[in-house]
């Protein structure tokens, strides 16, 4: 392996205000100290869930999408590549989940299912284009879902707020080989901005793009700029 292959910096877990009523930075405040740690790209993954939407399909996706345009915009302005993501909840638990793949025609979609749960979502929008990971599913109150009605964890969640139990989240992941495994700052505050990148050979030009990396798995990560090797060569978690 050929670590300086692995050029592009991308974080796959980031979060603006206002559409993420936890967050704490606009999205031009974001790509300005996101140029500061050298990323190249960034997936904007806002909350998605019933009560922080306005509350007609219309307002909602349009108010939803509205910060990451802006981040958009002010990535084509500072050289960094915005990347849609999201991250949903249900009303049957407080868990989250991450999806990669996706266009403003599937959050029109998803809009319809926010009421619903993860089986009947993952069975209606689940498709070979997209991708959906629990996010920090070890973290207090959140609940281990359902491996079939997922694609992988994120095991390593480097908030600093949290304790996600990422030594817990690989373990997991290790009885999963199938499953896909990332990393991701979980970015709402300034001052921990790139804590967690997964580094690729090449940058993706869109949500689809960086879901065939993930799918690929044919990456590593930085956390805390230390290098980690996630799979071995033959794609497979590292087994212990």
């Amino acid at each position: 392996m050929n670590i300086s292959e692995y050029k592009y910096k991308i974080d796959t877990h980031c979060h603006t205000k206002p559409v993420s009523p936890c967050g704490e930075i606009l999205p031009e405040e974001l790509i300005k100290d996101y140029k500061e740690t050298g990323a190249d790209a960034v997936v904007i993954t806002n909350h998605f869930f019933r009560s922080i939407l306005p509350p007609t399909k219309e307002e909602a996706v349009k108010y939803w999408l509205s910060d990451f345009y802006k981040t958009l915009d002010a990535g084509e302005k500072y050289g960094i590549k915005v990347l849609l993501g999201m991250e949903i909840r249900f009303p049957e638990n407080v868990n989250d989940y991450l999806i990669y793949g996706i266009d403003e025609e599937f959050v029109k979609k998803a809009y319809d299912y926010v009421d619903t749960d993860l089986e009947t979502f993952y069975k209606t929008l689940k498709n070979d284009k997209n991708v959906i990971l629990q996010a920090h599913p070890f973290r207090n109150n959140m609940e281990l879902a359902d491996p079939n009605y997922l694609d992988g964890i994120e095991v390593f969640n480097m908030h600093p707020g949290h304790n996600s139990r990422v030594a817990l989240a690989y373990r997991y992941a290790q009885k999963h080989e199938d499953f896909i495994i990332t990393a991701g700052t979980d970015f709402h505050h300034k001052g921990h901005q790139g804590m967690g990148f997964l580094l690729a050979k090449t940058l993706p030009s869109d949500s689809f793009s960086f879901a065939e990396i993930l799918k690929s798995k044919d990456y590593l990560m930085l956390l805390g700029g230390c290098i980690v090797i996630p799979y071995s060569p033959e794609k497979k978690i590292w087994q212990y």
